[in-house]
C-alpha cells in the first residue's frame, strides 16, 4: 500500500471506481442481471453492486486497475472477508424470496473485457 493519498488522488480514485462500477453494472445487465442497488454502505464496509436474476442474488465487488497485469493482486482474502462481513448485515434485505446468495467479483482494466468471477467467496452458514 502506498503512502496516504492527497484529497485530489482520493477524488480521482473514487471517480475511477464509480466509472468501473457503472461499466460492471452494464456488463451484468447484458448478461441478464437486474441491478437492485449500488454502493450499499454497511457498518462493515461497502458493497459495490447488488444484482438479481431468477433464484439468485449476487453481491458484487468491482475492481478496476489501470493495467491488466495489476488485476491479479486486485482481490484477496482480506478484501473478500470485508465484503462478506458487509453482505452478512444486509443479505436478508435483498434475498427476500428465498433466493440463493453469492459474492462475485468483476475485474476491469482498459482494453480487455470484464472478468466475472462467480462465487468468489462462499458465505458460511
Amino acid at each position: 500500500m502506498s503512502a496516504s493519498r492527497t484529497p485530489e488522488q482520493r477524488r480521482d480514485a473514487d471517480s475511477r471506481g464509480r466509472e468501473g462500477e457503472a461499466q460492471a453494472a452494464m456488463f451484468l445487465v447484458q448478461q441478464g442481471w437486474q441491478v437492485v442497488a449500488e454502493r450499499v454502505k454497511t457498518k462493515a464496509g461497502e458493497i459495490d453492486l447488488i444484482v438479481r436474476r431468477t433464484g439468485l442474488v449476487a453481491f458484487v465487488e468491482v475492481k478496476w486497475r489501470a493495467r491488466a497485469a495489476s488485476l491479479a493482486d486486485a482481490i484477496d482474502e482480506r478484501r473478500l472477508k470485508r465484503v462478506a462481513a458487509a453482505v452478512e448485515g444486509v443479505w436478508q434485505d435483498y434475498a427476500t424470496n428465498g433466493e440463493d446468495i453469492r459474492i462475485d467479483v468483476i475485474l476491469l482494466a482498459p482494453g480487455r473485457p470484464p472478468t466475472h468471477i462467480e462465487n468468489a467467496w462462499m458465505p458460511l452458514g
